[in-house]
This record gives C-alpha cells, structure tokens and sequence, in this order.
C-alpha cells in the first residue's frame, strides 16, 4: 500500500499519512458494510484517493488540480515507463530509497522499516546498533529527503548499477530477520522470508546479468529449501546437524546450484555468491561430519576479503571449530570480543558457549549462556538456550542433565 501511494504523493511521510488514513476509513466502513472482497485492493485505491485529495487541496492554483487527478500525456508516459522498468511496486520504492544522497546504512535502515515493515527494534538488531540509535537515524534520513527534496522518483536506466548494492543489502538483511525473527514466539518469520525470496527473484529479472543478484537469489534459496526443517512440531529450534536433509526441498536447492554455477563462472564472486556458495555446501553435504569444512573455510577467507564484516569473522570462527578444533576456534572468539565490534550481538557469547562446552569448560560456558539469553527476545532461541543453560548447571552440581539437551 505505502509503495503503491508514493508513485501518486512522491513524498514518504504524506504517503504514510494517507495509508493510515485508509485503514481508519475501512474500520468505520467495514463494521457497517462488511470486509470487501478484496481488502488490500480496497485500502490501496483508498489510500491513493486521500493521497490526490490531499494534494489537490494544497495546491494553489486551480490550473494545476486537474493536473493532479488527471495526468497528461507526458506523466502518463512517465508513469508506465516507470512500470516497465521495474514492474513491481516494493522493488520500485527499494529503489527510491536508495538514494546514492543518503549515507547507505540510512538508505538500508530507511527501505527495511517503512518499505519492507520491519519494526524499527528488528532494523537496529539487523543492523547492530540500539533501537534509540536506530529511531534518530531513520528521523535524520527522512529529514534529509526533506530538506534536499529528493524525490521520490525511479532512477533512470542508466542510474540503477550505483544502488544495485544496497537493494541487494536491504533483501538480504530483510531475509536475516525473517530467518530468525529478533523478537517473537516464532523462529522464523515467513513474512518476511517470502518478502525477500520475491524480491530477489523481481531484481534477478530486473537484472539478469548481476552476478550479485544472482548469488543473494541462490543464497535464498537455499535457505527456503530448508525452511521447514529447521523447527519441530512444538516450535523447538533445531540445529543444522540435527535437521532431515532428506527432508529439504532438493528443487529449491538445484535451482540456487544453477545460479550460483553460471555467477561463478561469469566472473569473481562477490559477497552473496560466496555466501551462497557456503550455503550450497552445507544444503549438498550428506551429514554434518561429511561436510566439507576446509573448504568452507577457503571460502570463508574470502568472504572476509572481500567483506571484512565482524559477523562473517564469528561465522568463520564456527567453521574453525568443525575443521580445526575447540581450542583454535575459541581464540578465535575471544579475539572478536576483544575487539568490542559484536558487543550486544547475542550469537557471539552464544557460540563461545558453545565451545567453552565442547571444550568441559561448563563453568565458563553457563556463564556465556547467561549473557546470550540476555540479549535474546526470540523464543525459540531462549528455549534452546534455556536447555544448554540447564544442562551446564545440572553438570556442574553432578547431577544428570536435563532430556533432550
């Protein structure tokens, strides 16, 4: 609805404006007339009424309104050349936010909350940063639009290598969240996967010669092929080496194999492909303990080449357990939280507990299991935790653990 508002008002804060209008509208409406057949229909036609209505009464100048309801030939042209370029009104906006004006976190933070409809908490922990930092973010962007009046247009053909980026970030981190969902009962959020998942295919034919958006594509894939897996029936979180592999989608996973084959082979791999890459391996090994690690690691050392991300580095650091050791990818840990950049990032005391476990050491890792399940608000990775946790105290007071941990 806000995509579709903001081809007619051109402005974020107006469109928004009109959308909540809509829903205020369908809530007298609908209790004395009953739900359409077509709700989203309804409020997006809606919202786009109150958007003109809203502009036709600023205007000054009476030539100008039926400008406004009625566009001329030339607009209407506009209008469908827009279309054309990038048919689908989500992608468009990604688009239009990300604007080469604004820093790119402020165009990524911008297009995940009020394109995508992340909340802002889940934008600030996609992000690593604090909801309040995060919230003065989003106010600095939208002020920036403001005052420099960016429109909020569809760049030009030639303008859209520059922000393919950060469209390919703003899916990705909208596919993180909804991976394991920051907050919430759920571990996933299909919402939000499903969002992604369409929008990566929509930038694959937008542009089909983009290595990246081929390799983000398969990366998704890959993890859609696993979706169901991932979760049992009670919601309890399952590790990768506990999940059916026979049970993974193989059709999802042959066609992120052919993607990623033809973007390896048109050039050097970027981020998403080696990510994607990494994924491919896990999703084709028959077992955890047949996995190839050393080469996961290879790519690993890439990835951080070309992405010198904190995250990738704790990523890596498990792949040093499975291919190395405890001992090696412990130091390996503790080098990260030295370093401060993962403060407040629940997986990294998480996956030091992990090891510290592995290693006997259950006095050390019940108290990093402690520190991560203060910075988990999703239930189901509390659940899990709560299990580690509980089993480290039974060990330490010599008693049995806890079933199932």
């Amino acid at each position: 609805m806000l995509a579709a508002t903001v081809r007619v008002t051109r402005g974020l804060d107006s469109a928004e404006e009109a959308v909540q209008d809509a829903y205020v509208q369908a809530l007298r409406t609908w209790a004395r007339d009953g739900v359409p057949d077509r709700p989203g229909a309804w409020l997006t036609l809606v919202a786009r009424r109150t958007a003109l209505n809203a502009m036709q009464r600023r205007q000054t100048l009476a030539a100008k309104l039926p400008l406004l309801v009625v566009p001329d030939d030339g607009a209407e042209a506009a209008t469908e050349a827009e279309a054309e370029a990038i048919p689908d009104d989500r992608l468009r906006l990604v688009f239009t936010c990300c604007h080469p004006a604004l820093a790119q976190e402020a165009q990524i933070a911008l297009t995940l909350r009020y394109v995508c409809g992340v909340a802002t908490r889940d934008v600030a922990s996609a992000l690593l940063v604090s909801e309040a930092t995060m919230a003065a973010r989003l106010t600095r962007a939208k002020k920036k639009i403001a005052a420099a009046r960016i429109p909020y247009a569809i760049p030009a053909a030639g303008e859209l290598a520059e922000r393919v980026d950060a469209v390919l970030s703003v899916i990705h981190l909208l596919s993180t969240t909804g991976h394991v969902a920051p907050t919430g009962e759920a571990l996933v959020r299909d919402d939000l996967t499903d969002r992604a998942l369409d929008l990566a295919r929509m930038m694959m034919l937008l542009l089909p010669a983009e290595r990246e958006a081929a390799g983000l594509l398969a990366l998704l894939l890959v993890h859609q092929a696993r979706r169901a897996t991932r979760t049992s029936a009670d919601g309890a979180l399952r590790r990768l080496e506990e999940q059916d592999r026979a049970a993974w989608d193989r059709a999802l996973i042959g066609e992120a194999d052919r993607l990623l084959v033809a973007a390896l082979r048109a050039g050097p791999p970027g981020r998403f492909t080696l990510q994607a890459a990494i994924a491919a391996l896990h999703a084709q090994a028959p077992s955890q303990e047949e996995t190839d690690w050393a080469q996961i690691l290879v790519l690993y050392d890439e990835l951080l080449r070309v992405w010198p991300s904190p995250v990738v580095a704790l990523n890596r650091a498990v792949a040093v357990l499975m291919a190395d050791g405890p001992e090696t990818a412990l130091a390996e840990v503790e080098r990260l939280e030295r370093d401060g950049a993962l403060a407040g990032y629940r997986y990294l005391p998480a996956t030091k507990a992990d090891i510290l476990r592995r290693l006997g050491r259950d006095a050390e890792a019940v108290d990093a299991y402690r520190q991560a399940l203060a910075l988990t608000g999703n239930a189901a990775e509390r659940r899990f935790l709560e299990d580690r946790f509980g089993a480290g105290m039974a060990r330490l007071a010599g008693g049995p653990a806890p079933e199932g941990s």
